[in-house]
């Protein structure tokens, strides 16, 4: 989402509860709760499974780099001992 100059206005209709919940999260966060809104909104928080799920990519990208690297240097020790 592009940053910049908020000019427009969003009125929602809400329970007094879910205003208090607003700012009190808001104020936990130390920030506006217009900017609580907008972060909430942008950048959705993920469930467990999500961070898992994330966190088992890391984990098989950083394997995959692993065994190219490897195979690259099979290869290439193929290659010297197929030339001498």
């Amino acid at each position: 989402m592009r940053a910049g100059v908020k000019t427009e206005r969003i009125t929602i209709l809400c329970t007094s509860e879910f205003k208090a919940y607003l700012i009190r999260e808001a104020k936990r966060e130390g920030i506006s709760v217009s900017q609580f809104v907008r972060q909430r909104c942008e950048n959705k928080p993920q469930t467990q499974e999500e961070e898992m799920l994330a966190a088992l990519v890391e984990q098989v990208k950083a394997a995959t780099a692993k065994a190219s690297t490897s195979l690259e240097k099979g290869l290439s020790d193929a290659r010297q001992v197929l030339a001498d």
